[in-house]
């Protein structure tokens, strides 16, 4: 019996079409978070897409054509738009499986997520940041949104929509990481998202994890991923990291003893098993979330909310803009999004690492430090070619990537 794979390939070639289009719908927001990527403000700037616009940036997602790609209203805050009803219906008018995600203020109420569940929306996301309302509120600004988030998730569950839980790993959270997984795992989340901070709007280089400690949170959710359904994101290399422990367990070694990993990790594995013992925390066989090998400009797409096309929202280049644009000629065709296509294009050990076909490293992240989206992802600790069992698998995870595509096309 040949082993399960560890990674999810898009079922179309990503060079044609998205996987994700993430929708900018406004910068209004009523939070002051100090993560902000969009440095968000109270009230939407003025040439923001208007409902016509927004009507037309619908239909071109759906121009991609079938398997349409996944469409995410985002902001900001959404329910600053006092047309969002009307487009998410208009979304699912069109055939496309819309998603929402809301700020927790005092916008986000039953009746209107009710309102959108009827509309179309079967999908809402809401971000946690930690298991306290001392550790989140500090981080998202406003005292109160820790206990608005949490009756937001059990609303979401109580509509019978699906559930995604955001978290961002920095220094101000990074040793509360078990209680908050345990609290995410009440929250019987269709995803647990954990993303990896990128200094770009508001966010700062000093809240970032090391190199040496970000490794260490990717092997901890490595264990914690049988039992709550979990993506990374900006946190490509976690791929290697299973890929590189699926190889260790095959010739018999463990991770925590083959690498020399951060403390952080140990101590991180101790409370987290202290808790599932605790708490009754038990793994779950259909826990276990395949990473999706999507990169920025590559299966996935951010409109802003002026209708600026970027490869991603923590990648500040701009490939074009909607108003004046087809949205699918520019995904398709922009050099920008050709380049980050190209594994062999990426530079320092990125592009001599051997993992580079599944991981590709976070290009917002090279971007932001170095001013070179094709340049390493300075996050990441791993020195090409020093694991040496590695090779087979990764030219494997290449073959298996490129197969993937070639079904997509035919």
């Amino acid at each position: 019996m040949s082993e399960k794979p560890l990674l999810r390939f898009p079922g179309m070639a990503t060079s044609d079409r998205p996987f994700l289009v993430i929708w900018e719908v406004t910068q209004a927001c009523d939070l002051a978070c100090s993560h902000c990527r969009a440095s968000a403000m109270p009230e939407a700037h003025p040439l923001t897409l208007n409902g016509q616009q927004g009507r037309s940036l619908i239909e071109q997602v759906r121009d991609f054509g079938p398997p349409y790609p996944l469409l995410v209203f985002t902001g900001g805050d959404p329910f600053k738009r006092t047309d969002l009803l009307e487009l998410v219906g208009y979304a699912r008018s069109l055939g496309l499986s819309p998603a929402i995600s809301p700020s927790a203020t005092p916008l986000l109420t039953r009746e209107r997520l009710e309102a959108l569940r009827d509309a179309g929306a079967r999908v809402a996301s809401l971000s946690l940041d930690g298991s306290t309302a001392e550790v989140h509120d500090s981080f998202r600004g406003v005292a109160g949104t820790f206990e608005r988030t949490l009756e937001g998730c059990a609303t979401v569950r109580d509509l019978g929509m699906k559930l995604q839980i955001n978290s961002t790993v920095s220094r101000h959270n990074m040793h509360d990481l078990p209680e908050l997984a345990a609290l995410v795992y009440r929250q019987r989340v269709m995803t647990w998202s954990v993303f990896f901070l990128v200094a770009t709007g508001r966010a700062q280089s000093d809240q970032a994890l090391s190199p040496a400690e970000l490794e260490a949170v990717m092997h901890w959710l490595a264990e914690v991923s049988s039992r709550i359904p979990l993506k990374t994101t900006e946190g490509h290399h976690y791929k290697r990291v299973l890929l590189m422990r699926r190889t260790l367990q095959a010739h018999g070694y463990q991770a925590e003893t083959y690498f020399q990993l951060h403390p952080l990790q140990q101590q991180l594995q101790q409370k987290w098993r202290e808790l599932c013992r605790d708490q009754d925390i038990q793994p779950r066989p259909a826990a276990r979330r395949l990473p999706m090998h999507i990169n920025s400009g590559d299966g996935f797409v951010f409109v802003s909310h002026l209708g600026e096309v970027f490869p991603s929202g923590f990648l500040p280049l701009r490939a074009g803009n909607v108003k004046t644009q087809s949205l699918v000629d520019v995904y398709r065709n922009s050099p920008l999004f050709g380049s980050l296509r190209d594994p062999d294009r990426l530079k320092g050990r990125c592009g001599s690492c051997e993992f580079r076909q599944i991981c590709g490293g976070s290009r917002s992240r090279a971007f932001a430090m170095s001013g070179d989206e094709l340049a390493e992802d300075p996050s990441c600790s791993y020195q090409p070619g020093s694991f040496k069992l590695a090779d087979p698998l990764a030219r494997d995870s290449s073959r298996n990537a490129s197969a993937s595509a070639a079904r997509a096309r035919r």
